[in-house]
């Protein structure tokens, strides 16, 4: 049976804050459970901060680096758990094993919904690696023959790319994250090594806040946008 609860799967532990933060709040805020798991530390290619440190640090003090961000930011939005698989990242790998660990979590969480990266992501395939093992977890998830303790079909719905223009995103969601909005911030502000995104997803989400304000006819300041990947099935259009 599915739950009431909230999957996010990321390639690299910043993805998570900048891309779907408000919604991580959002819903911890209402007692919904959501559960995180990062496929990378972003160790090569998104932690360009920690590299120009002195004295130079090694790739180990790199990546625990960005888990003590990721990790103080996860505890700030409410998240109830992140797992953190270290796979390396600039290329991230597209393994059979993870698709089986993610599988493995999917049915263990039996989420409602998982929020994950888009299919197409030209200028970033670790996002589309991501998305693909996402999907294919989620088949695994559903199939008896891998046990007996199968999960319902989730929801999956992707949050926003950094451009969304190159990646066919078309956001068919829109989410009010204004009384979450200071939770967010204080979460992007956790990861001082992406300092330089900082304005960029405040920009973001004053965009999508307008668009959500003007369509929910609300007093929406600050929103995520999300495209779902299936159909939402409903007993009544009104």
């Amino acid at each position: 049976m599915t739950g009431t609860s909230l999957l996010v799967v990321t390639a690299h532990v910043g993805d998570f804050v900048w891309r779907c933060g408000g919604a991580i709040a959002l819903h911890a805020k209402q007692g919904i459970p959501v559960h995180v798991v990062c496929l990378s530390f972003g160790e090569n290619g998104e932690s360009n901060a920690a590299w120009s440190a002195a004295p130079a640090p090694s790739r180990e003090e790199v990546k625990a680096c960005r888990r003590a961000e990721a990790e103080t930011a996860a505890t700030l939005l409410g998240a109830a758990h992140v797992d953190f698989l270290d796979l390396g990242d600039y290329p991230l790998p597209e393994s059979t094993a993870t698709v089986q660990r993610i599988a493995q979590a999917i049915r263990r969480i039996k989420p409602a919904t998982i929020l994950t990266h888009p299919e197409r992501d030209p200028s970033n395939l670790d996002h589309c690696r991501t998305f693909n093992m996402v999907l294919g977890a989620r088949m695994m998830a559903l199939a008896p023959g891998h046990g007996a303790d199968i999960a319902s079909p989730a929801q999956v719905m992707s949050f926003e790319p950094h451009q969304p223009e190159l990646c066919d995103f078309k956001p068919n969601v829109m989410l009010d994250i204004s009384d979450v909005w200071d939770t967010k911030k204080q979460a992007m502000q956790a990861m001082p090594t992406q300092k330089n995104l900082w304005a960029y997803y405040e920009r973001v989400a004053l965009q999508r806040g307008a668009q959500a304000g003007r369509r929910g006819q609300s007093a929406a300041v600050y929103g995520e946008a999300f495209q779902s990947i299936f159909p939402a099935v409903r007993s009544s259009l009104v």
